[in-house]
């Protein structure tokens, strides 16, 4: 059965997104995610090759998730970004 995209089944659509970019959950996913991959790339440096991004997960998590969480947390976060 195929739908047919209407305007407002469009702007319903959209307002979602919108809702997803502006949740404070989505939020922090992304800058876990920017970290691991901030870490990935300092950890492939030091490695002389990429690590691939489970193993640079893995290590971040071990090593560096929880004080990483501690400061997000003291950290008065803005809400209108």
């Amino acid at each position: 059965m195929n739908r047919v995209m209407t305007e407002e089944s469009k702007g319903r659509s959209g307002s979602g997104e919108d809702l997803l970019k502006r949740s404070s959950l989505y939020r922090e996913f992304l800058a876990e995610r920017e970290e691991i991959l901030r870490h990935k790339w300092l950890e492939s440096e030091k490695a002389g090759c990429d690590i691939g991004f489970e193993q640079a997960l893995t290590d971040w998590i071990v090593k560096h998730r929880s004080q990483w969480r501690k400061t997000r947390t003291s950290t008065p976060q803005s809400f209108c970004n």
